[in-house]
């Protein structure tokens, strides 16, 4: 079955500095029509750190939208051309205070799929050293360490609210429980 649907017309409806909104016409595969409002969003990268010693670190901030603090992973926004492990790279750095030697994928999770368009580029972070942070002028963060195990189990647990951060966070814990099994033998 063909679930595709087909635009047929798009009105814009804001034009902001991070986000467009869209009001679009569809064809639906029975050949009726419907309206979709949705968000163009730029993509975005979110990071993992992890310490040879077996900690991490995450960030305490303040979210306008829905009005309070939230946990989570380093992470920004893609600008135009950027790569997204550039990007992960830059917000460790800006939001954490690291340099990451090694950065492993661990894939993209799509947010919002309902409203909005937006892909977030998931990475793990390690061979870690200190450096200069510095983040953008109308943003606030407070990076705290803590046991990487500890920060996979507050994702599963779900004291980890924020999606982006709670997906990295899983994936970044079975990419390191594959490579713990590879390095004994026992492979799944």
């Amino acid at each position: 079955m063909n679930l595709t649907e087909t635009l047929k017309d798009r009105e814009l409806l804001v034009d902001g500095v991070l986000l467009k909104a869209f009001r679009d016409t569809v064809v639906l595969p029975d050949g009726e029509e419907s309206v979709r409002e949705w968000i163009e969003h730029p993509g975005a990268a979110a990071v993992v750190p992890l310490f040879e010693d077996g900690t991490t670190v995450l960030l305490r901030q303040y979210r306008y939208a829905p009005g309070r603090e939230f946990v989570e992973v380093p992470a920004g926004k893609i600008d135009a051309g950027e790569d997204p492990a550039e990007v992960a790279v830059r917000e460790l750095q800006e939001e954490a205070g690291f340099a990451a030697e090694t950065l492993t994928p661990l894939g993209v999770t799509y947010p919002c799929i309902g409203y909005s368009n937006e892909v977030i580029h998931l990475f793990l972070a390690e061979d870690l050293s200190e450096a200069p942070s510095g983040t953008d002028d109308d943003e606030f963060v407070e990076p705290f360490r803590l046991p990487f195990a500890e920060a996979v189990a507050m994702a599963r647990r779900g004291e980890i609210e924020d999606a982006k951060s709670a997906v990295a966070l899983l994936r970044a814990g079975a990419e390191v429980e594959a490579r713990a099994a590879k390095a004994s033998g026992k492979e799944a």
